[in-house]
């Protein structure tokens, strides 16, 4: 376990879930789950984009990332009904990369590693952008974070107090646009969701302000990853998705305690 891939794919791990924990707490809050994953379904025509032009993934896969939650916000205003505008644009994006990295000749791709990750084969180029990736998601919402707290509780209250709750929407876009260009290589653009989500759906009831929450949701996420991995390497499971079953067990428990001591989580 103190290989060089061991300790790139342990520090990848916890680069992507400190990133993904403040800003899972905002989706759980505001409801925007699906959200989330039409961005991350999204992530495969940004991989297929970026071969074709030569660019790196990651520009790819946020470029495309961004405009899918520009276009999501956007036509939502119009009067499309959210949960069908995500479900059609989530899938469709989805089955476009699909069909758009058949097409591509003379490139190897491991689709299965962008669908599920490839946690394993991150270098140290990867970690760095992984890493610079998180600490600007972090500064974005430590940055945000008042404005966006206060958006979220009340959008009128927020507008009377002189914030945007557009902009802060933007703001939140932006950052989820970055965890999945990051994470990609992690858990793959179908897992993503899962690690912005249950970490902090797990650390809702053990939480009575909302910084709790965004701190302990990034303990289980760090631990989730940790756990996952050496799980994975010691019964040849792939990781991405062990990593995701862990998490989702410590759900399950968090889960459990709160049924059991009847705790009240943190409402917003």
């Amino acid at each position: 376990m103190l290989d060089d891939f061991i300790l790139r794919a342990a520090l990848a791990g916890l680069g992507v879930a400190i990133a993904a924990a403040p800003l899972g707490c905002f989706i759980v809050w505001r409801r925007m789950a699906f959200f989330g994953d039409a961005t991350a379904h999204a992530a495969i025509l940004g991989v297929a984009l970026s071969l074709t032009f030569y660019i790196p993934i990651f520009v790819g896969v946020l470029v495309v990332s961004l405009l899918m939650g520009i276009t999501v916000a956007t036509m939502s205003e119009r009067g499309y009904a959210m949960d069908t505008l995500l479900g059609v644009l989530s899938h469709s994006s989805l089955a476009f990369g699909l069909v758009a990295v058949s097409f591509l000749s003379g490139v190897r791709i491991d689709l299965m590693a962008y669908l599920f990750g490839d946690i394993l084969a991150v270098g140290k180029m990867d970690l760095g952008v992984i890493w610079g990736g998180a600490a600007l998601v972090l500064m974005l919402i430590g940055w945000r974070w008042s404005a966006l707290l206060m958006s979220t509780v009340n959008a009128e209250l927020a507008c009377a107090s002189g914030i945007s709750p557009k902009r802060e929407k933007i703001i939140l876009t932006l950052s989820l646009a970055i965890v999945v260009a990051v994470a990609i290589k992690v858990v793959g653009v179908l897992l993503i969701a899962a690690m912005l989500i249950i970490p902090a759906a797990a650390a809702r009831p053990f939480s009575r302000t909302p910084e709790i929450m965004a701190i302990i949701a990034a303990i289980i996420g760090c631990g989730g990853s940790l756990a996952g991995l050496k799980v994975s390497f010691v019964m040849d499971t792939p990781t991405g998705p062990t990593i995701v079953c862990i998490v989702a067990l410590l759900f399950g428990i968090s889960a459990f305690v709160q049924y059991i001591f009847r705790s009240k989580p943190v409402n917003i």
